[in-house]
């Protein structure tokens, strides 16, 4: 058993290697050569954040999700565009429903319902917090101290990247060791199928930062366990890896929990609306 959760752990995290590397070394090229134009862009850029992050957060992976917290971290993505990736983020769930057969209009209306909500609630914070970014891209060496800012970029993203992965690394490991002992059966006990408390025990069960916990939350729903309300407000707020990377390079705490309620608030909202169109 042990053998098959560190091999599960190894695959979930090879999965998530390249998007962040991409991410790191994009961030070492902007802040090496390009980041005073950039910081002069955010704004801009920002305007068409949400919908762009929202699009690209359905396709099912979790490394998309880490890469725009990084991002965040740095001042390149606005509040409003972190929500909106981390909303519409699906992990495991596209490829899982395809495979136990669900129907094509189901699943075409689940992920749109991700993808509303994501825009909706991306372009409300981004307006209610005037697209708030960390103003300017931070220095991701200054935060490691890593004395890596005159290391060729290749190298000092790869610095970084192993950086994160290590927590991740450990974070999954024993996430997956957890839902490997039974933590699976645990929360099928505590998820009841009534509306609005559904959302609100599914929205929490989301917020665990693994791809385990979008496999779950499918699973019940394929087994008529939750409804589709309940699935796509635990579905919004789990970010896969997203949450362990802002915690990890975003370095203010209280503004970072503040998120997480925020993430957390915006699915279980939506989820009980979106939730009645099914």
């Amino acid at each position: 058993m042990l053998l098959d959760v560190i091999f599960e752990t190894l695959l979930d995290a090879a999965k998530m290697v390249p998007i962040l590397y991409l991410a790191y070394l994009l961030m070492e090229v902007l802040e090496q050569h390009a980041g005073e134009k950039i910081n002069q862009s955010i704004a801009k850029v920002g305007k068409a954040g949400p919908l762009l992050g929202a699009a690209l957060g359905i396709v099912p992976q979790c490394g998309f999700s880490g890469a725009i917290a990084g991002f965040y971290a740095g001042g390149i993505a606005t509040l409003g565009t972190l929500i909106a990736v981390f909303m519409s983020t699906s992990d495991e769930m596209l490829p899982l429903m395809i495979s136990e057969g669900v129907q094509f209009g189901v699943l075409l209306k689940i992920l749109l319902s991700k993808f509303t909500a994501g825009v909706f609630f991306g372009y409300l914070v981004d307006l209610v917090f005037h697209g708030h970014t960390e103003a300017h891209i931070e220095d991701i060496c200054e935060q490691d101290h890593c004395d890596c800012e005159n290391t060729n970029i290749w190298l000092a993203a790869a610095i970084h990247c192993l950086k994160v992965m290590g927590l991740i690394l450990l974070v999954t490991f024993l996430l997956n060791l957890a839902f490997e002992l039974g933590g699976a059966d645990i929360f099928k006990n505590i998820l009841p199928d009534i509306p609005v408390v559904s959302e609100i025990i599914a929205g929490l069960v989301g917020l665990i930062p693994s791809c385990s916990a979008s496999v779950l939350l499918t699973e019940l729903y394929l087994n008529g366990v939750i409804h589709a309300g309940a699935l796509i407000a635990g579905l919004s707020s789990n970010a896969g890896v997203g949450l362990l990377v802002l915690f990890r390079q975003h370095r203010h705490l209280k503004g970072n929990f503040k998120i997480t309620g925020l993430l957390y608030a915006c699915s279980v909202v939506s989820g009980i609306l979106l939730g009645l169109l099914f």
